[in-house]
């Protein structure tokens, strides 16, 4: 027999040998911890599904929870990761100036508000802070005027309001906010809200831009606006960033200015004019020469397409320009050096 037969057999003889019932009950939860301890080998127990699909049931009612901040979290010391901050940008920043680009003013009001809330006293409510108002503005102005300087440099022959839409992208918040949560500058910003809005989160980059110019100077100021902001402007068309509503008219006035004949639009190729899908080639041609094509889902279209290609290779942004030179020395622009001084 079996070693589970022998303990069965055992285990009711102990009950028929039982002649008082305190024995009789003494042996029976012998038996059952015996038989419980003998059969059990599962990894989970069986009260684990049950659990589980409660606690599915539960967060599908009540939603995901809400985020925590990176300082509410174990493990994180607020002085080692600014100081870490630098250093992981290999950048010399000024202790003081980079903590107080981390503090907006946001964050000093609630902060009192909370603890007057909680009746300390006066000297204890207020906060001996200084907010990223000034370091932000100054932060901004230079990113500013530096990427006046590169992009007018960059693209001579692309007009004010194309320099204007492109530093308007690459300042923008979308763009600024996608580079400063990759740089972990979310996670040390003293803010009210949390996840951090973005314009909060805008100045509080632009405030690290400006405690980095008034430690290191411009020099290092302008290398860490190239290598993080303009790099965003790879793979980008031109009129993605700038929107341009008529492209014919621009294009017009762009030839009037070079003392070009006026284009000619022309269709030059389509496929499937009957069917859902059908697609239309137009070229421009200027004193009988094609100075660009586009295609589109109408004559229209690809008209206005055939006019942007015009468009892109007069401005020199086209798909197969010569890239922007990174390992170049960089080059100190007019309007940076007034601004320093």
């Amino acid at each position: 027999p079996s070693l589970g037969c022998l303990r069965r057999r055992g285990a009711m003889a102990a009950l028929l040998g039982c002649r008082s019932l305190g024995a009789f009950r003494q042996a029976l939860s012998l038996s059952v911890r015996r038989s419980v301890l003998a059969t059990q080998t599962r990894g989970k127990k069986r009260w684990m599904r049950s659990y589980m699909m409660v606690m599915e049931r539960i967060k599908k009612l009540e939603g995901p929870a809400p985020p925590k901040p990176r300082s509410q979290q174990p493990n994180w010391d607020y002085h080692a990761e600014v100081e870490a901050f630098g250093h992981r940008l290999q950048e010399n920043f000024n202790l003081d100036l980079l903590k107080t680009a981390f503090i907006n003013h946001c964050y000093i009001t609630a902060e009192e508000s909370r603890r007057q809330d909680l009746k300390l006293d006066k000297e204890s409510v207020k906060l001996n802070l200084k907010n990223n108002q000034d370091l932000s503005a100054k932060g901004s102005l230079f990113a500013t005027a530096y990427l006046q300087d590169c992009f007018s440099h960059a693209h001579p022959n692309l007009p004010d309001d194309g320099i204007e839409a492109l530093i308007s992208y690459v300042t923008g918040p979308q763009v600024v906010c996608h580079v400063a949560r990759n740089l972990a500058v979310e996670d040390l910003t003293l803010s009210a809200e949390f996840p951090v809005p973005q314009e909060i989160l805008q100045s509080t980059f632009f405030a690290v831009v400006g405690a980095l110019l008034q430690s290191n100077g411009t020099e290092k100021a302008n290398l860490f606006i190239r290598d993080f902001l303009i790099t965003q402007l790879i793979g980008k068309d031109l009129f993605e960033m700038w929107n341009v509503i008529n492209p014919m008219g621009l294009l017009v006035e762009e030839l009037k200015k070079r003392n070009v004949s006026l284009p000619e639009p022309r269709l030059t190729r389509q496929s499937g004019s009957g069917t859902v899908l059908p697609v239309y080639f137009v070229g421009l041609y200027s004193d009988k020469q094609l100075i660009a094509e586009g295609p589109g889902e109408t004559v229209l279209a690809a008209e206005e397409e055939a006019a942007r290609v015009a468009l892109r290779k007069i401005y020199g942004y086209t798909e197969n320009r010569r890239p922007w030179d990174y390992s170049g020395p960089t080059r100190e622009p007019q309007t940076v050096e007034a601004l320093s001084n």
